[in-house]
């Protein structure tokens, strides 16, 4: 029995493509997409039809994400379209109006998958925890707070959300994050997933895969798509994040997040102000910002 489990795309669409081969010369059993398809990235509306469309021809299972919510939350009309609680959520806004045809589907999509070795024992998917698809699984979590996390605990705990791959033991549970397809934040700008193996004689057995893809074209999908210009200055971190290979919106957030929210600074000057920092100045240029 062979499980192959994707997570965060993002909107990534030479990644999807890159690690779709790469299952399709694995031939598992089943394949699970663990949330984060769509959003904080260029190309959302491919990204989901690309999955939705393996889902009807090879019964891919997809579980909902934090990002697919961000979009479900963009559905809801509220009358605001200026103002700074708008330029804050604009990058979702923009992902939104890529996919909004397909808000019915994406509502339906459930909060986990369960599947069951001919044994009983349970590989289960979730993109967070149990508590919550953004309550992620970080290596330093410590042990009782990880208890919380998967309780009941199966065989087999797989997630994704923080783009961090991990494999770690606890108790009798295998929790495996298996990182991001569309923007790695562990150093490696290669994309992960996981590949989980069932025998009689082994028992489950879980593996962390990571491969290169086309770097310079999903650079080009930035810019080509509209998305530098139009989901706002978060984008411009994005790409950095994409590029370092780490996540920055937590820094903008603990930085600038209220100010902008309090009208006390624009966010594009706030983007900019983070965009100074000097460990990120050798990933900054074209098709992003230059910060002089």
């Amino acid at each position: 029995m062979k499980i192959a489990v994707i997570s965060d795309i993002h909107g990534n669409i030479p990644a999807l493509e890159a690690v779709t081969a790469d299952i399709e010369k694995w031939q598992p059993d089943q394949v699970v997409v663990d949330g984060d398809i769509v959003n904080r990235g260029p190309l959302s509306r491919d990204a989901l039809e690309w999955v939705l469309a393996r889902q009807k021809q090879e019964n891919w299972h997809i579980v909902k994400g934090n990002h697919e919510d961000y979009v479900l939350e963009c559905a809801v009309p509220d009358g605001v379209e200026t103002g700074p609680a708008y330029e804050v959520n604009k990058f979702a806004r923009w992902a939104y109006q890529q996919v909004a045809d397909y808000v019915p589907v994406i509502a339906k999509l459930p909060e986990q998958c369960s599947l069951f070795a001919p044994d009983g024992s349970e590989l289960r998917v979730v993109h967070g925890s149990m508590r919550d698809n953004r309550d992620g699984v970080y290596p330093n979590t410590k042990d009782e707070e990880l208890r919380l996390q998967i309780e009941p605990a199966p065989r087999i705990f797989v997630t994704g959300h923080t783009h961090r791959p991990l494999i770690r033991e606890i108790d009798d549970t295998t929790v495996v994050n298996i990182g991001s397809v569309g923007a790695s934040f562990d150093g490696n700008r290669e994309l992960s997933y996981g590949r989980f193996t069932w025998t009689a004689a082994k028992g489950w057995q879980a593996e962390i895969v990571r491969l290169p893809y086309d770097f310079d074209r999903v650079e080009q999908d930035y810019a080509c798509s509209g998305f530098l210009e139009g989901a706002g200055p978060l984008a411009q971190l994005m790409l950095i994040e994409l590029r370092r290979a780490g996540g920055l919106i937590y820094r903008w957030a603990t930085r600038y997040q209220d100010a902008v929210l309090a009208g006390e600074i624009s966010m594009e000057d706030s983007v900019r102000a983070v965009m100074a920092d000097e460990d990120l100045r050798p990933y900054l240029g074209p098709p992003g910002w230059t910060i002089n």
